[in-house]
């Protein structure tokens, strides 16, 4: 038995490279979108235990909607990829390249078994370039057909060596083989076939025996006249165990999807749901199909669901007659195969093992399977296939006139094949290119018309997407999921009215309640988002809130666990300010997944709402231990931490806040909170620079302004707030605080009453009744020396706040001064030139504030998919309306609640912050106010005086 060379590893590799080295500039597209780009499973955050939990997109095995397809070892690989590169397409196109190369060193290494080393290299080279492969190789998710295929070919090898040059039994290598099969079992299913490619080499290969002898010697022993041969006995022990070992795992494996197959649609397998005998004869219909795209793979399409190929319903179908060609072959090799001894024999019934025995679960013969024909479940059927065309090149090539000739063909044969795997490749670069090469083989299949669509759709190009999704109801009317596309897509070309009418087509279209029958058996899970999309659309419509609420109820009622329906009706009953029902609703969600983030995140959102501000809070760090880099938990925890006043919280919240800021760097209210939080921390050149760092991103940010502006006015540094303030007051020339303080700087620091006279009167032309603009308007005529003016302003001030004591001891005081100089004979109004000295000033009341964030922004809570995609999204995307392929759509407003502190002189603007302040704080305040006080008697004394 010859061993593979080195020179030819390189070779079979170098011709993989060349093939496929252009798949490493092809992204995510079809299944790879809900396998790596929406599966929680290859995050580091999620636990590894998890991944022998969930099915192959990341579902729980125990949940109906699962997929049952369990394969965590290549799930595994998955996660791997990801640790190393995250979500870098080429590494996972790399190792799937480099898998197929292993793959194909493999397979030389099998052939030698049974064929001479020229022919072995013919067939490990075919199976190298064929184009079927593409889908395997450049397709991500292929992954799991390599490795399984790499773990199947490993086990068969072991298996060879079972038996020692003195015929006995080498129980290392069986052992060996059990835990190979174990483990192609557990990167796809169908590697568990393995067992059975075993059993025949063992029987007809390494025994040699032949159908005929095997019956004979059956006879004999039923007869009585003979035992069985020590060499069959042999061989039953051996396969025997092996039998065992399989049926384990086989229980294993039913264990594990708790007895219940997937739940697939009319339109992902027609022929699955149809009536004899047009089940039976399209079923075996597909067979010759498939072995056609293995002869000539000239015609390839990533999808042959729904109307790819037409069922065969009558005998009189001319295409039964490509059927019985296919069984006339195929019983002719077999008949020739099992009824001789020689190599040529034994060839053959391992070609045709290797073709029959992997393909039986994909074959829909014993149990319908969730596709029509795919073309990557034929990567090692095509095995058998390279090992009969190899051994016919060997027979055609001993001839000696045909010698050149087979050779021949055999190099346009390769040459022609990898140029096709090549341009192949070029189709799986995107969505849109793969899609539109699969509408070129075939138009009848409405989810290539909708995923062409989708892929329009996640460019924005709505209006190209519509008549891709309107072509496909047209295709198949009956399609619940184009519908769905239909609505979504008028949806976002604010379409609503037709919207609502192809959502009420596609509500109409689901088939009907039965008494007594499980409805979740009858219909794909995503088909039910057509009453979360419907409800999402009419909710825009405040009339029409309890006809949303119905909706997500009558959803709830037809699939108590539908987890998506929970979490828009906890969002609408928020709406509805039902907070009770709310929180209820997630907590219900919770039930079901308390994996999810987000639902941890809306239930703090309902807290907050509720007053509860705790609970928030442990929710919120609920949702951060799921994913520690939840953008909208990270903030509104931080910012919640931050209004609590409690400094303890002030380290995490900046924590969080600085973790926000790596996941969003270009959001302005990241940098302003840390400032505010700087702020609170009397951090002076901190809270600087993160409010610059606010502005620069956020040109005319009305609260970064204002507070750096009052920063600069806090640490003395009034002339440095003079360009803040004109920023802000360009942008927002209707913010009166920041009119205030601008006055407060030009009187008190920059002796300029005529512009402080300009910030005045301008509060009072938007607010005629501000108290505070007023008074200091008053304090500017007093300075002016306009004594009358200044009296019939704070008589005016006094009557807009009549309460107001330092008001009326003001107007005291003018009055005593102006009475003092008219006895004196003094002007009451200043003449030209006069002046007032710096000891007579008397300072305008004086703004201090803090802006959090502004009023109009408010939280939002994460809406776990606004749109769930139709039943064409469940290649490109698993798990619709789950907030996977649906792409999970949150209005992430990421304000916080808005906070204003006005302390004056007088001390008459309370604090306005509702939670708790410091005992430090509280003392700052006092101070302040203190020295306010202090310099309102001094300033009193003044007036008081001559």
């Amino acid at each position: 038995m010859a061993v593979v060379s080195w020179k030819e590893i390189l070779l079979l590799t170098g011709l993989v490279v060349g093939c496929y080295w252009n798949s490493l500039s092809c992204g995510f597209v079809f299944d790879d979108v809900s396998a790596i780009l929406d599966n929680k499973d290859l995050r580091p955050a999620t636990p590894l235990r998890n991944l022998f939990l969930n099915d192959f997109w990341g579902t729980p095995m125990a949940e109906e909607r699962s997929h049952k397809s369990y394969r965590p070892l290549t799930v595994l690989t998955f996660r791997l990829n990801y640790l190393f590169s995250e979500l870098s397409a080429a590494s996972y196109h790399l190792l799937n390249v480099v898998l197929h190369a292993v793959v194909c060193v493999l397979f030389l290494r099998v052939c030698r078994l049974f064929l001479d080393r020229t022919s072995s290299l013919v067939a490990a080279l075919l199976f190298a370039v064929h184009p079927i492969h593409t889908e395997a190789v450049t397709g991500v998710v292929g992954r799991a057909e390599l490795l399984s295929s790499i773990f199947l070919l490993a086990a068969f090898l072991a298996y060879t060596k079972s038996t020692s040059a003195d015929h006995s039994i080498v129980w290392t290598p069986i052992a060996l083989t059990v835990v190979l099969v174990a483990a192609a079992t557990l990167c796809k299913e169908q590697g568990i076939t393995v067992v059975g490619i075993c059993c025949v080499h063992e029987v007809f290969v390494a025994q040699g025996f032949t159908l005929p002898m095997l019956l004979d010697t059956l006879r004999q022993v039923l007869q009585g006249k003979d035992g069985f041969p020590y060499a069959v006995l042999q061989t039953l022990l051996k396969l025997i165990v092996l039998v065992i070992s399989t049926l384990l795992l086989v229980i294993v494996r039913v264990q594990v999807i708790q007895s219940q197959l997937p739940v697939f649609t009319r339109f992902d397998n027609p022929a699955a749901v149809s009536p004899t005998p047009a089940r039976q004869l399209t079923f075996n219909y597909l067979l010759p199909v498939n072995a056609w795209l293995l002869l000539n793979p000239s015609e390839l399409c990533c999808d042959w669901t729904m109307g790819t190929i037409p069922l065969v319903e009558s005998l009189l179908d001319l295409r039964n007659l490509a059927t019985l060609v296919f069984f006339a072959c195929m019983g002719f090799l077999a008949y020739h195969s099992l009824r001789y001894r020689n190599s040529s024999a034994k060839t053959v019934i391992m070609a045709l093992s290797l073709i029959v025995l992997p393909f039986i679960p994909a074959s829909n013969l014993f149990f319908p399977v969730g596709f029509v024909v795919a073309e990557r479940v034929l990567y090692v059927p095509s095995m058998g296939f390279c090992v009969l065309v190899a051994h016919g090149f060997k027979m055609v090539s001993q001839k000696g006139n045909l010698k050149k000739i087979s050779w021949l063909i055999i190099g346009v044969l390769l040459t022609t094949h990898a140029l096709k795997t090549f341009n192949r490749n070029w189709d799986w670069e995107s969505e849109y290119t793969l899609f539109t090469s699969a509408l070129k083989v075939n138009k009848n299949n409405a989810k290539l018309w909708n995923n062409v669509g989708h892929a329009l759709e996640n460019q924005n190009n709505y209006g190209r997407a519509l008549q891709y999704f309107l072509q496909a109801t047209r295709v198949q009317p009956d399609d619940i999921g184009a519908h769905m596309n239909v609505g979504r897509t008028y949806k976002n070309l604010n379409r609503s009215r037709e919207a609502e009418e192809a959502y009420l087509v596609a509500k109409s279209l689901m088939p009907q309640v039965i008494p007594g029958k499980k409805y979740a058996t009858r219909v794909a899970p995503n088909h039910l988002n057509v009453y979360i999309n419907l409800a999402n659309l009419i909710r825009a419509n405040e009339s029409r809130l309890e006809e949303a609420d119905q909706l997500y109820r009558q959803a709830i009622s037809m699939r108590p666990d539908f987890k998506q329906a929970y979490i828009s009706r906890g969002e609408l009953l928020l709406k509805m300010n039902k907070l009770t029902d709310a929180r209820d609703a997630y907590l219900r969600a919770l039930e079901l997944d308390r994996t999810n983030a987000d639902l941890w995140y809306n239930l703090a959102i309902v807290n907050i709402e509720m007053k509860d501000p705790s609970e928030a809070l442990k929710n919120f760090n609920h949702a951060l231990e799921l994913n520690p880099r939840h953008k909208l938990a990270l903030f509104n925890s931080a910012l919640l931490m931050q209004e609590s006043g409690e400094p303890k919280f002030w380290p995490e919240a900046n924590r969080r806040f600085l973790t926000y800021v790596e996941e969003e760097p270009q959001d302005a209210n990241g940098y302003f909170n840390l400032g505010m939080l700087a702020m609170d921390a009397n951090e002076n050149p901190a809270a600087e620079r993160w409010m610059r760092k606010a502005i620069g991103l956020q040109a005319g940010f009305r609260s970064a302004l204002f507070n750096l502006a009052l920063l600069y006015s806090q640490s003395k540094r009034e002339i440095d707030a003079l360009p803040v303030l004109d920023e802000l007051l360009r942008h927002h020339p209707e913010h009166i605080k920041g009119l205030i303080l601008k006055g407060d700087i030009l009187m008190n620091h920059k002796k300029d009453t005529h512009g402080a006279k300009e910030c005045f009167e301008r509060i009072l032309s938007m607010d005629p009744t501000n108290v505070q603009g007023k008074h200091n308007l008053c304090v500017v005529y007093f300075e002016e020396r306009d004594l009358p003016r200044a009296e019939r302003c704070l008589e005016e001030t006094l009557a807009l706040a009549p309460n107001e004591e330092y008001v009326r001891r003001h107007l005291s005081i003018v009055r005593g001064k102006m009475a003092a100089m008219s006895a004196a004979g003094h002007p009451l109004t200043a003449t030209e030139g006069a002046t007032v000295s710096a000891e007579e000033e008397k300072k305008p009341k004086r703004v201090e504030e803090e802006e959090v964030a502004e009023e109009e922004e408010e939280e939002e809570v994460v809406k776990g998919g606004e749109e769930g995609r139709g039943a064409d999204d469940e290649d490109s995307g698993k798990g619709a309306g789950e907030g996977k392929n649906a792409r999970k759509s949150s209005a992430e407003s990421l304000g916080g609640m808005g906070v204003d502190q006005a302390e004056s002189l007088e001390g008459s603007q309370p604090d306005k912050r509702t939670k708790g302040k410091s005992t430090q704080e509280i003392n700052d305040i006092e101070e302040k106010r203190a020295a306010a006080l202090k310099r309102l008697e001094e300033i009193e004394r003044i007036l008081s005086g001559d």
